[in-house]
């Protein structure tokens, strides 16, 4: 098939990785453009273009796909199908409708539920027992088309790095699935019953809250892992937890209480094992206070 591709995260890699290995023609791959990122501030290109740039393929990285010669140049590529994963860009109708088989996205939920931009964050911090990836046909609205295919996966104690790594690799193999025949995965609505929106994740989402108990705090710990970090504040210094367990003692939330920083969270308590502390690197909680002493009746904010 000759196959426009849109991804930009690192999520979107081994869609693209899968395409190629199957034998399908990519015409172009479409991402969001460079930003500035680093010490330098210097321009970065996304992951999905620096790999498009690996494997030598035409890349655009157009700011918005409403302007009509943007939709022109889409259209001129005389595409079978559009694959999209977390690009990142709405898509207007007439790009939707370009391609001769259409857009379909790989996104990263077991749709209709977590509809939208953080669906895997969102599925661990609800406590989700499992989670996965489905094959949709695009259309106007925010992930509501029919669905192609799905498959499934426990979360148990993942991170969102290890969930967004599995289901990367789960959804590449299934596109590949899916667009080998398409005929074998017809079409049909979600259901009405069961939707709900997963938001962009907020910076100040990642606040450890002590007093929501240990369970919510330890899917925070699990869900902003590795970016943005959950976290507690010392002072004005930041500490981001990496990893933690649950123990049954309780405390007041907040509160240190024990000399090796376990924290109590009202019914039962977090236990800490992997941190960072602010312009560091991570460590063992041990390593940390041999550094910097967190006494036991420190109040975290």
């Amino acid at each position: 098939m000759k196959i426009v591709y849109m991804g930009t995260p690192d999520f979107a890699v081994p869609a693209l990785d899968a395409l190629i290995e199957a034998g399908h023609e990519v015409v172009a791959v479409y991402s969001q453009p460079p930003r500035r990122a680093g010490r330098g501030k210097g321009l970065r290109p996304t992951p999905v273009h620096a790999r498009a740039e690996e494997l030598r393929l035409e890349i655009r990285t157009p700011d918005s796909l409403k302007d009509a010669d943007e939709q022109a140049a889409f259209a001129a590529l005389n595409a079978d199908i559009a694959v999209v994963a977390a690009y990142g860009l709405i898509l207007p109708r007439a790009i939707l409708d370009a391609p001769k088989l259409g857009c379909v996205n790989i996104h990263a939920s077991l749709l209709p539920r977590w509809r939208g931009a953080a669906p895997i964050h969102r599925a661990i911090l609800a406590g989700d027992a499992e989670t996965g990836v489905t094959i949709m046909q695009m259309e106007a609205g925010l992930d509501t088309g029919p669905m192609l295919a799905e498959v499934r996966t426990v979360i148990d104690a993942k991170t969102v790095g290890e969930l967004t790594n599995e289901l990367a690799h789960s959804g590449a193999n299934l596109m590949v699935e899916v667009l080998s025949d398409l005929s074998a995965h017809p079409a049909h609505p979600q259901l009405e019953e069961g939707v709900t929106y997963a938001a962009k994740i907020a910076k100040e989402e990642a606040l450890l809250d002590f007093a929501a108990g240990a369970v919510q705090a330890e899917r925070q710990v699990r869900a902003f892992n590795p970016a943005p970090g959950a976290f507690f504040m010392i002072g004005d210094e930041r500490f981001k937890i990496l990893a933690a367990r649950i123990e049954g003692q309780p405390g007041e939330p907040g509160m240190v209480l024990d000399d090796a920083l376990l924290i109590g969270c009202g019914a039962n308590s977090l236990r800490p094992l992997h941190v960072q502390r602010a312009g560091k690197g991570a460590m063992r909680v041990d390593e940390l206070l041999r550094g910097y002493a967190i006494p036991k009746g420190t109040k975290l904010g």
